[in-house]
C-alpha cells in the first residue's frame, strides 16, 4: 500500500529546514504534525502535597527545558526566592543555556553534560556531593538508579505531568501511517480510539520503550528507529517510503 498521509505525533518543526519537509516533497506524501500528548504543570496546591520545601535545596538537576519552565513557575507561585548561590546541573549545554530565560548565566554555578543522559552528569554531581539536590521530573520519568548507586543526596519533585492530547469529535483520522516517540503516545491513541483497528495502517516509532509499548498493545510495528542504517526517525521514515512509494519519488 502506497503511503500518502503520515501523522507525526510531535509539534510541527519550527524550521523549514526540517528533514520531514524534504521527505514530504521527495516522496509525494502529506506529513501532518499533531502531538498525542501534552504537558501540564502541577498546581502549587498539588505540589505542596509532596511536602517538599524548595528553599532547603542548594542545587537543581535539569533533564529538559520543560522541567526548567515548571520549576521556576512553581517557585514564583509559591513565592520562593532562589538564592544566587543555587547551582544548576543540566544534561546538555542547550538545556543549560535555556536557564538564561530565568537567571543570570554564570559558569561557576552551572554544569552540563554532553550526551543528554543523566549518566554523563554523575562525575559533576559526585564532585559536588556536599550539595542537596532537587530533581524536577514529570509524573512519568526514567529510572534514576544511577544517582542512588553513586549516593547522590537528591529528592525527586514531580512538577508536571504528561496527559493525553484528546482529539475533537469532528477531527479527521485518515492516516496511512502513524509515528510515535513515547509510550504515552500509544496510551493516548488507545484512549482516543478505544476501538482502534490497525489493519493497513503502518506504525513507526523511535526508541525501544515505545516499540515495546506498541507490541504490548497488540499492534504491528512496521518502522523502527534508531538502528544502524537509520539512526533517526526521519532516516527510518525515508528508507521505508523509498521502498513502498517508489513510483511517487520525484
Amino acid at each position: 500500500m502506497k503511503i500518502k498521509k503520515v501523522l507525526v505525533s510531535q509539534p510541527k518543526p519550527a524550521s523549514e529546514k526540517s528533514p520531514y519537509f524534504d521527505i514530504a516533497e521527495k516522496y509525494g506524501v502529506n506529513i501532518e504534525f499533531r502531538p498525542f500528548i501534552k504537558v501540564e504543570g502541577l498546581t502549587s496546591k498539588e505540589f505542596r502535597q509532596q511536602k517538599i520545601s524548595i528553599p532547603e535545596y542548594t542545587a537543581v538537576i535539569f533533564t529538559a527545558r520543560t522541567a526548567i519552565d515548571h520549576f521556576f513557575r512553581l517557585c514564583e507561585e509559591l513565592r520562593v526566592n532562589i538564592p544566587d548561590t543555587m547551582k544548576y546541573f543540566c544534561v546538555t549545554e542547550s538545556v543549560a543555556l535555556y536557564l538564561q530565560k530565568y537567571i543570570v548565566y554564570r559558569k561557576r554555578k552551572i554544569f552540563f553534560g554532553n550526551s543528554g543522559k543523566i549518566d554523563d552528569l554523575v562525575p559533576a554531581l559526585v564532585k559536588h556531593s556536599g550539595e542537596k539536590f532537587i530533581f524536577p521530573v514529570s509524573d512519568v520519568h526514567t529510572d534514576t538508579g544511577i544517582l542512588d548507586n553513586n549516593k547522590i543526596n537528591y529528592t525527586k519533585a514531580v512538577m508536571y505531568r504528561t496527559v493525553s492530547n484528546d482529539f475533537a469529535p469532528d477531527e479527521k483520522f485518515d492516516y496511512d501511517m502513524l509515528v510515535f516517540f513515547s509510550p504515552s503516545g500509544i496510551n493516548s491513541l488507545l484512549k482516543n480510539f478505544p476501538d482502534f483497528e490497525q489493519k493497513e495502517i503502518k506504525i513507526g516509532c523511535f526508541g525501544p520503550t515505545t516499540a515495546k509499548a506498541i507490541r504490548d498493545a497488540g499492534l504491528r510495528l512496521d518502522v523502527e528507529a534508531p538502528r544502524p542504517e537509520a539512526p533517526s526517525m526521519t532516516a527510518a521514515l525515508e528508507l521505508y517510503l523509498k521502498e513502498v512509494n517508489k513510483s511517487s519519488k520525484k
